[in-house]
């Protein structure tokens, strides 16, 4: 993975419209992938996935090329590629990565950060408060607005931060980190608690407790692993 392929990933991420039939395709494919109508491991015949989505061959591979950077597809050398596999192995590895990036991020961001920066906060946290009501009535259909919610209150949180570098690998964790926190929202117990626990946060934060606030995203970010452990959706 190298910056060039995390700034197109993103660049497609933050875009309303997609500006190409392959980043069209390419986001068709990452939410077919998110959602589970491809399944961890399945193999993708580009033959089959040509007619799917009525693109060419060449358009399917370069689609394809871009989630491999986004780690939601994997190639198997001449034998095609596949979806990439999910595990608790692998959520706990992500998990590690992300709590290191993130608390990292958000120290700089709580010493740095200016009014402005606070305001950021705020106004996600309303967004994301809102979102988490409708949540809580029935996850599996308002999970994608509090995905947006929850993604641009976490971006919030490290917006100070002046490593290019950093949130930029950050942020392709946790978009790598979407299908889990899917499976833990839609599949698993209902998540009473995702509030108070961006509360916690949120407070800690605009009072400048640094270690507090660490902590309590250490904990939250452990969340989507604990509970899809418990719930037993994965191995």
């Amino acid at each position: 993975m190298n910056l060039a392929d995390v700034d197109a990933i993103e660049e497609l991420e933050l875009e309303d419209q997609p500006r190409t039939l392959i980043e069209a395709t390419y986001r068709q494919l990452r939410r077919d992938i998110v959602e589970g109508r491809l399944a961890a491991g399945e193999k993708l015949r580009v033959e089959h996935l040509k007619s799917c989505y009525d693109v060419s061959s060449g358009t399917l591979r370069e689609a394809l090329a871009l989630l491999i950077s986004d780690s939601l597809v994997v190639a198997q050398g001449q034998r095609g590629f596949r979806v990439a596999p999910m595990s608790l192995a692998d959520l706990e590895d992500l998990t590690r990565m992300r709590i290191l990036l993130e608390c990292e991020a958000l120290r700089e961001s709580m010493a740095q950060g200016t009014d402005d920066w606070e305001a950021d906060i705020v106004s996600a946290f309303h967004k994301l408060t809102l979102a988490e009501q409708r949540l809580r009535t029935d996850p599996r259909a308002a999970f994608d607005d509090w995905e947006a919610c929850n993604r641009q209150f976490h971006e919030a949180l490290v917006g100070a931060c002046k490593s290019a570098r950093l949130l930029k690998t950050r942020r392709l964790l946790y978009q790598q980190s979407e299908r889990y926190r899917r499976m833990s929202v839609v599949k698993g117990p209902p998540p009473a608690e995702v509030h108070e626990e961006h509360r916690a946060i949120f407070e800690a934060v605009l009072a400048r407790k640094a270690d507090d606030a660490v902590a309590l995203l250490t904990a939250h970010t452990h969340r989507a692993h604990a509970v899809i452990k418990k719930a037993g959706l994965l191995q």
